[in-house]
């Protein structure tokens, strides 16, 4: 399948480069940006995150972009759409995720990026449903979910299979947004 790529006003969501590793692992070192996250990842780890990120683009053409501001060339994050990986009670499954460098948060960007990874879901990929899901102390991205028209299923949260019984990051608010509702917001 052919790698889409899209851009908005500010941002390029484009495919990953060897040159991006370094930003993506101090990106994903940072204690912060990854406090929802079970631990930071070490150089390693991104190098793989990054390896896995790829494969997902070349394989179903889209996945998780790079995120580059358009005036500077900076790789700022990482948005867009994959596959769930893991099993639950609304898998199969599209998601919807951002992460993003501490020097960028509260401009914009998140939800900028967000919006166009939607409209590469519904309008060329023709999905029916995209969802989102975070812990839920997880303020900010809930708060990008309801910015790009995602509302909460309470009935859809959910216990994290990748996480230890009884981890607090464990319990898991789940996000959804359905073509049609896309469609009469835009």
């Amino acid at each position: 399948m052919p790698l889409i790529e899209t851009r908005t006003e500010r941002l390029l969501l484009r495919a990953w480069r060897d040159s991006d590793l370094p930003a993506l692992a101090a990106l994903n070192a940072d204690a912060e940006v990854m406090r929802y996250f079970p631990v930071p990842l070490n150089g390693e780890q991104s190098a793989q995150l990054l390896t896995r990120m790829r494969e997902h683009l070349d394989e179903h053409g889209f996945g998780f972009w790079a995120l580059e501001r358009r005036d500077s060339g900076e790789m700022i994050g990482v948005t867009g759409l994959a596959q769930v990986s893991f099993e639950a009670p609304f898998v199969p499954a599209v998601e919807i995720g951002w992460r993003l460098a501490r020097a960028h948060w509260r401009q914009g960007y998140a939800s900028e990026a967000a919006r166009a990874a939607l409209a590469v879901g519904f309008e060329q990929l023709g999905l029916d449903e995209v969802v989102s899901f975070t812990v839920p102390t997880n303020r900010p991205s809930q708060a990008v979910m309801r910015a790009i028209g995602m509302r909460r299923d309470e009935t859809g949260d959910f216990l994290h299979p990748k996480m230890p019984a009884g981890h607090p990051l464990q319990p898991h608010v789940l996000y959804r947004i359905q073509r049609e509702q896309w469609r009469q917001a835009h």
